[in-house]
């Protein structure tokens, strides 16, 4: 198996780290524009199947130069690529896996290729990050244990191990997205019916052993394909895990328009975006650099049995490897790409077509397969009863 790595940022390096401890892959095309850190991460492996290539991705020219190499290609770019890139992998006859990116239709565009993809035979699967990526996967891990599904409840987060003043967060990606996830409309299903709700609304209090009660609030872009999957379903809602009071304070930030993409100020005669100063700001003060982080998330898919109203619950709690300095959110992002583009590459994934990652990732071995990778999926089964919103 030969993998195509495009992207040689943290996740992308992280990815093909786990694709290198796998001897039935020959070789791993790590490729960007940018060749220093890819090169600089060669000489830390000092692995021969590796190899760094250079590659423009907006010239098509050199990106299906490198995708044609490969078995299986992984996906690693900025979400705008995503289109093309999987475009590429049908031309190429290439199979195809991406971290997702659901604002701005980028996850549609791509899943309206399927019939392309089919003929071609091959598998794309897109958002397979932590949320969404993760959570879709060990949703339809639940969902295939009930005969009905009635309710799914998910939450995510990326926190700090210690926290500190004031917004007690750290950021793993860009501070742009977390305020789009904060401000942008999040869908939910309710009574069986498509809604919007705010972002950063409805705060209930959810525990984890060694962080305590957590708050968790409604941000935009998690639920991705989950909401047309499942969508005669009673009940669907995707909430943010965070230290408690971390939304009342990014909510005034929010209210005071400090967020706002095109608000604009004027300061001594230069006209500023103010959302533009408010992440200079933030970006020192939530800088995680080389404090520990962590990722926690529960997934929980209640429906019947044979009868009986059951839950099954999911949870994982992550957090950085001291050992490799690898952090708990490119452990989880990284190795569960990473997973799904071997399962395909080894043929454990043989649906063809563009399917979303519930209805393509067998749950249980993605489950072992993480496992392996030190990052642990705890399941457990319960009674329950069904309390719609």
């Amino acid at each position: 198996m030969k993998v195509a790595v495009l992207g040689a940022g943290l996740m992308g390096k992280q990815a093909a780290r786990d694709l290198l401890r796998n001897k039935k892959v020959e070789a791993v095309f790590l490729a960007d524009r940018d060749t220093g850190q890819a090169e600089a991460f060669k000489a830390e492996l000092a692995d021969d199947r590796l190899e760094v290539v250079r590659m423009d991705a907006s010239d098509d020219g050199e990106l299906e130069g490198v995708m044609a190499r490969a078995d299986v290609v992984i996906n690693a770019l900025f979400y705008t690529f995503n289109e093309r890139v999987a475009r590429m992998a049908v031309k190429t006859g290439v199979h195809s896996v991406d971290l997702g990116g659901h604002i701005g239709g980028a996850t549609d565009a791509v899943l309206e290729l399927h019939e392309e993809a089919a003929r071609k035979g091959i598998t794309i699967i897109p958002d397979l990050g932590v949320a969404p990526g993760m959570i879709n996967i060990l949703a339809g891990c639940g969902a295939e244990k009930l005969d009905e599904v009635r309710v799914i409840r998910l939450y995510v987060g990326g926190i700090p191990v210690d926290p500190e003043p004031p917004l007690e967060y750290n950021h793993v990606f860009s501070l742009d997205g977390v305020f789009d996830h904060y401000t942008d409309i999040s869908h939910v299903i309710r009574k069986g019916k498509l809604e919007e709700v705010a972002s950063l609304s409805e705060i209930e209090h959810v525990y984890f052993e060694d962080f305590g009660e957590l708050e968790a609030f409604h941000t935009s872009g998690g639920t991705s394909t989950l909401t047309e999957t499942f969508r005669d379903i009673d009940t669907l809602e995707y909430k943010t895990l965070r230290y408690k009071g971390h939304a009342d304070k990014f909510r005034l930030l929010v209210d005071l328009g400090l967020t706002d993409r095109d608000k604009t100020v004027t300061v001594d005669g230069h006209t500023v975006k103010v959302r533009e100063v408010l992440r200079e700001v933030l970006t020192p003060i939530t800088a995680l650099g080389d404090k520990r982080d962590a990722v926690v998330l529960r997934v929980a898919v209640s429906g019947n049995k044979d009868g009986e109203a059951l839950t099954h619950q999911f949870d994982m709690v992550t957090e950085k490897d001291e050992k490799t300095g690898v952090t708990a959110m490119a452990q989880a992002t990284a190795y569960t790409i990473s997973a799904v583009a071997q399962m395909i590459g080894e043929g454990t994934i043989q649906k063809r077509g563009v399917w979303p990652p519930e209805l393509a990732v067998p749950g249980e071995t993605y489950i072992e397969e993480m496992k392996k990778r030190g990052v642990v999926i705890t399941k457990t089964v319960r009674r329950s009863h069904f309390q719609n919103t």
